[in-house]
């Protein structure tokens, strides 16, 4: 049902605006490749740390989590633990070494020429497989961004989900195409900040309207007393050491998710990577936890069930709030999705651009065609996720797991191990991929006992194994590949 209104229109206007804004200024910076795709590796501490957060925390942060609470209870704050330990692990293990290393590496934009470049491969195997990977799994992930945006257009003003799903596309195309990636980072820090504002403002107003905290517990236990315990589900059975590992195991994704290793590779100076890491995870977790307490205050708030509990921050943010301010909280939820989808569209067509195409062509493109194609790239990538958004009976958490899973199985036991061996070989990389993108298509598809499991969990440790025994069985790197390696970890502790 449409809950359209005009202070709704004028806050949601003002908010696009904005962003196009920073998309034309971003435009006016960007001059090649390297600015398009990474920013000139200038981001500041801050919008490194922001945009990173930011780009992690999609439509699912505001609809997909807040939803999985409403349902479960505090059997989500798994999720939220597992999410807060890998975000803080990805950028203790892998940020300082991902800037120095890709930087050294004759400047690697991506992670599949990173890993080319890691292992000196003059096969197209491994960079190609990697490209493949990203494609195939962010073209879920940019689609769970869509789908989060029909919902929100379709419940706020009306709009037939089809119709607000090609809307929301045509927004992020616009800023996504002429800024790149400095559009996308500075819109992040925008979008960043109203995000959180949102997650704050909803459950506070929530607890004040219900008379506090205590307040809101004493509801939830008269709903259900089982949602207010971690170690059981909404129906009383204990939750089994598989299903909390599944629900921890959340946190492995970050090593691969190719949109977050975008900002360590982009911050100005891996000097800083420390500071960054401070505001990252802080703004992580605070994040979580904020999303989880919107859920909560759902149970305690609504007196009738909803239909799709991915809709209950959308209503209760329509029901305590003056329709000026729903508009601008609303469009904390479009800011999420906008800062996913472009962060993931850029990376997507990257690797198009700077992998895929010129292995095409058989010939080096100029910076300049480089980021032509990676532009067009955005445009077709954008179409064809769409395609993939047309079901609105679709799970945005559904979907964004299975996208997360096959992005943190397949790359992220890679990219971490390359980082800290130096006897890793191109078969081990190119094995891990492999082993870690089939594990997680064929693991989704079974039910059961273990199969029961996250798939992202199996994913993960098998690919890990395969990466170490094919480079334990591979012939020994060659000097000039261990050498390499010598040298960039010789600067590492330089600046350490």
């Amino acid at each position: 049902m449409s809950q359209l209104s005009l202070p709704t229109t004028i806050a949601f206007v003002i908010y696009v605006m904005i962003v196009l804004a920073i998309g034309i200024y971003a435009y006016s910076k960007t001059k090649d490749a390297s600015d398009y795709f990474l920013g000139g590796r200038k981001l500041s501490p801050l919008v490194a740390a922001i945009s990173a957060a930011a780009s992690d925390m999609s439509g699912w942060i505001l609809l997909g989590l807040p939803g999985y609470a409403y349902v479960a209870g505090l059997e989500a704050a798994w999720i939220t633990l597992g999410l807060t330990i890998g975000v803080a692990a990805n950028w203790i293990l892998v940020a300082k070494r991902l800037r120095i290393y890709t930087e050294m590496l004759d400047d690697a934009v991506t992670l599949p020429a990173y890993l080319q470049r890691r292992f000196q491969d003059s096969k197209v195997w491994l960079k190609s497989i990697a490209a493949i990977s990203i494609l195939l799994f962010f073209l879920f992930y940019v689609a769970s961004g869509l789908i989060a945006g029909g919902k929100l257009f379709n419940v706020v003003f009306g709009f037939d989900y089809y119709i607000a799903v090609f809307v929301g596309v045509i927004l992020i195309l616009f800023y996504t195409l002429f800024g790149g990636f400095l559009a996308v980072s500075w819109t992040d820090v925008f979008q960043g900040s109203l995000m959180l504002i949102a997650l704050i403002a909803v459950p506070t107003l929530v607890a004040f309207n219900l008379g506090g905290g205590s307040a809101v517990v004493a509801q939830i236990d008269g709903v259900n007393p089982q949602l207010l315990n971690m170690f059981t589900d909404a129906a009383g059975e204990p939750l089994g050491w598989m299903a909390i590992i599944g629900l921890l195991g959340w946190g492995f994704g970050y090593f691969g998710q190719p949109h977050i290793l975008a900002r360590f590779k982009a911050i100005r100076s891996a000097d800083e990577t420390s500071k960054a890491t401070i505001i990252g995870v802080s703004w992580a977790s605070f994040g979580y936890l904020t999303a989880i307490l919107v859920g909560l205050c759902g149970i305690a708030y609504l007196n009738e069930p909803l239909a799709d509990p991915e809709k209950v921050f959308i209503t209760l943010t329509s029901l305590v709030f003056h329709p000026l301010v729903a508009g601008i909280l609303l469009a904390a939820i479009l800011a999420a999705i906008m800062s996913t989808v472009d962060s993931q569209l850029l990376v997507c067509s990257a690797a198009l651009a700077e992998d895929l195409y010129p292995l095409m062509v058989k010939r080096s493109l100029s910076p300049e065609a480089r980021m032509k194609i990676g532009r067009i790239a955005v445009v077709v990538l954008a179409m064809v996720a769409s395609g993939l958004a047309m079901d609105p009976e679709s799970k945005v958490l559904d979907v964004v797991s299975y996208a997360w899973a096959g992005l943190g199985a397949s790359l992220g036991p890679a990219i971490l191990i390359s980082l800290y061996w130096r006897s890793m070989t191109s078969q081990g990389a190119l094995a891990g991929v492999l082993v870690g993108a089939v594990t997680v298509m064929v693991w989704s598809q079974l039910s059961g006992g273990i199969f029961d499991m996250y798939e992202l969990v199996p994913g993960f440790i098998l690919s890990s194994i395969a990466v170490v025994l094919v480079s334990l069985s591979s012939p020994a790197v060659s000097d000039a590949v261990g050498n390499e390696f010598d040298k960039m970890r010789t600067k590492l502790r330089g600046r350490a």
